[in-house]
């Protein structure tokens, strides 16, 4: 964020206007709202994740234990027992 004078790129109308509120201070104008992206959503790792955690709800529903997967995917036994939960509502709301 850079600072601008206004004489340089405001039409003279809009200039007096604003020195009609506040004359020789900085003051900062926001981008307009937009829709930003979710985590993970514009370099993939969402989906990658996503994929992941399938794989081991699947895994487990074939008869891996959660030891198995743990030593597998080198998580901690409460991240491998909330994929497990999470992913099985998932995927019960697919069918």
């Amino acid at each position: 964020m850079g600072y601008k004078n206004g004489r340089d790129f405001l039409p003279a109308s809009l200039l007096k206007q604003l020195q009609d509120y506040i004359q020789g201070e900085i003051i900062y104008i926001p981008k307009k709202e937009q829709t930003r992206a979710g985590w993970g959503e514009n370099n993939g790792t969402r989906q990658t994740i996503q994929r992941r955690n399938f794989e081991i709800y699947r895994l487990y529903e074939n008869g891996s234990t959660v030891p198995e997967l743990i030593q597998t995917y080198h998580l901690s036994e409460d991240s491998i027992r909330k994929i497990i939960v999470k992913t099985r509502s998932v995927a019960a709301g697919q069918h």
